[in-house]
């Protein structure tokens, strides 16, 4: 008898000793941080933790980029100037304010580059794609890169991206969709113009040497570019005083 009384409080004590253990063992949820970092966390499973997405990938860098061209092109996404289906599903609700909060907060990041990978072609290959870079090919009215993206090849505030530390796949692939006609901007385009005038060979050229050069230790985009003659003021999406003026809290997803 005294065992039947004894067992059933000697199972209770050892409930209550195993519950309290694994209560002490689960450690306290650490509280969700509610700011456009955290929210735009999804963005670098692709393009790398804090955007720095590395050279030898597809995806393209975020981080430091201007943060006019970040906007435009999240603009694009959504609004079918450009296609890429999960970047269309995931931007497709969010506002033009909630749009532009992510591009500034990418712009902000100032992040050092990874090494650049060797060029991948021959010597003439290389060649001709520095000199398309630096030169342009006059005969053709082709510009050079570097009258539009910036002698330094980093980009031109606020519109202007930069051309180094971009995978060579996805410069070709960008290129191509220009020429096809899957990849627009607001008129005039005036890298669709470019892209035309270009051959297959002229693009492999120029993705092949840029993914090859290393970014300066200065990184980030130039204040301004002097006007060059003959080239058009290239078409941006203007930013609304309503899109500057939202924040994420007060536009959430709605558009």
């Amino acid at each position: 008898m005294r065992l039947l009384v004894w067992l059933p409080a000697a199972l209770l004590c050892l409930s209550t000793a195993v519950s309290a253990q694994t209560a002490t063992a689960v450690p306290t949820p650490k509280p969700f941080e509610d700011s456009i970092a955290q929210r735009s966390l999804a963005c670098t499973h692709c393009h790398g933790a804090q955007g720095r997405a590395a050279p030898d990938g597809y995806y393209p860098r975020l981080a430091g980029k201007p943060a006019g061209y970040l906007y435009n092109q999240l603009l694009n996404f959504r609004d079918g100037r450009r296609h890429y289906g999960l970047m269309t599903q995931l931007l497709e609700p969010l506002s033009d304010g909630y749009l532009l909060e992510i591009a500034q907060h990418f712009a902000a990041l100032d992040l050092p580059y990874p090494a650049a990978l060797p060029a991948a072609g021959s010597r003439e290959l290389v060649e001709r794609g520095r000199v398309l870079v630096m030169q342009g090919d006059a005969s053709r009215q082709l510009p050079a890169c570097v009258q539009c993206h910036g002698q330094r090849m980093t980009g031109v505030l606020p519109n202007v991206p930069g051309l180094l530390g971009l995978p060579r796949d996805y410069l070709n692939a960008q290129m191509g969709a220009w020429r096809a006609g899957k990849r627009r901007a607001h008129a005039p385009d005036c890298m669709a113009q470019v892209a035309l005038r270009m051959s297959p060979d002229d693009i492999q050229a120029v993705s092949v040497w840029l993914a090859s050069q290393p970014v300066p230790s200065d990184s980030k985009p130039a204040e301004r570019l002097a006007a060059v003659a003959g080239l058009p003021v290239c078409g941006t999406a203007a930013i609304t005083a309503s899109a500057t003026s939202a924040t994420s809290a007060k536009t959430g997803v709605a558009r």
